[in-house]
């Protein structure tokens, strides 16, 4: 409610002062509204706008003002004859064209002027694997991952690589891969960065910790590997992997359930069957049941850190 009261207000105040204190008349009239609707254009600009972009914004207008000051000196001092009498004459508006350059310059490069400043947890460092997945745009869609996404660059190279690679099945993976980078580009729920930083390291998932480690960001992924190598150096690993085990069904021991039969398995008359979200059954006694349903009963469970496997015996 505030804020229309300031609009409001706004719209009044200028008129009232315009035509009070310049002038009676409708021109005055007409010069307040346009001062008000100035003013508010501004204000939705400014509120829409993050502080950060603010500032990029009038570091560009500051960089325009130098370019000319250069220029007005040096042309000043050191030109010939027609050449200063050209800055002269045009001197106002190659001012305005510089001033304009350097505030769009800034905007056009703020994602990447705003990647220097960013750290803390809210960042979400995206790793080949999460990429080549892509359950991660799924996540930022239904905002279960909320801050910046960051892509490093040597991620992206390691992506164009696949994608250039003879090999059909690691060029499909890598396309995939290019295409999950240009689907979180478009998301309006989630921002996305990329980073030239790459930090000295022995593998590649070292290095994803330590840039993660730099930014005091977390990591995305679904490389086992990186839990460990998170582990000691004390980064947060968000694996898509351990998500998704968290929500299967809960299954527990001496529960039935109707199975579908589909192997054999490695020992004398197992049976192998697949629950809906992939988790493999080790059925006893199941082997001739392959190509049917049968009732099992759950006896045991293993869980991994690749994924959970569960032991039942047919009834």
């Amino acid at each position: 409610m505030p804020i229309w009261i300031f609009r409001i207000s706004t719209l009044v105040a200028f008129p009232f002062l315009t035509y009070n204190f310049i002038d009676k008349d409708w021109m005055s009239l007409l010069g307040g509204l346009l001062c008000s609707a100035i003013v508010l254009a501004g204000e939705v600009l400014f509120k829409r706008l993050r502080l950060i972009k603010i500032m990029i914004a009038c570091t560009g207008l500051l960089l325009g003002y130098m370019l000319y000051v250069f220029f007005d000196y040096g042309l000043m001092k050191f030109a010939n004859d027609t050449v200063a009498n050209f800055w002269g004459n045009y001197e106002a508006k190659i001012e305005i064209a510089l001033l304009v350059f350097g505030v769009l310059a800034s905007i056009f490069k703020a994602r990447d002027l705003e990647g220097l400043s960013y750290r803390g947890s809210h960042l979400k460092v995206a790793d080949l694997s999460a990429l080549l997945d892509g359950r991660i745009v799924d996540l930022c869609e239904i905002n279960f991952l909320s801050g910046i996404i960051v892509l490093p660059v040597f991620v992206m190279d390691a992506l164009n690589k696949m994608a250039a690679s003879k090999d059909p099945l690691e060029r499909a993976r890598g396309r995939r891969g290019l295409d999950v980078a240009t689907r979180l580009q478009e998301l309006k729920e989630i921002g996305v960065r990329l980073t030239n930083r790459a930090p000295k390291a022995d593998t590649p998932e070292e290095r994803i910790v330590k840039l993660a480690k730099s930014l005091d960001a977390e990591v995305v992924t679904l490389d086992f590997n990186i839990n460990k190598v998170g582990a000691l150096y004390d980064v947060t690993v968000l694996n898509v992997a351990d998500l998704a085990t968290a929500l299967k069904p809960v299954v527990l021991p001496g529960e039935t359930m109707s199975l579908f039969i589909m192997k054999d398995g490695k020992e004398k008359e197992q049976g192998i069957g697949y629950l809906d979200d992939g988790t493999m059954v080790v059925v006893e006694d199941g082997r001739k049941y392959i190509g049917k349903r049968a009732e099992v009963s759950v006896y045991s469970i293993l869980q991994t850190s690749s994924g959970r496997m569960i032991f039942a015996k047919t009834k």
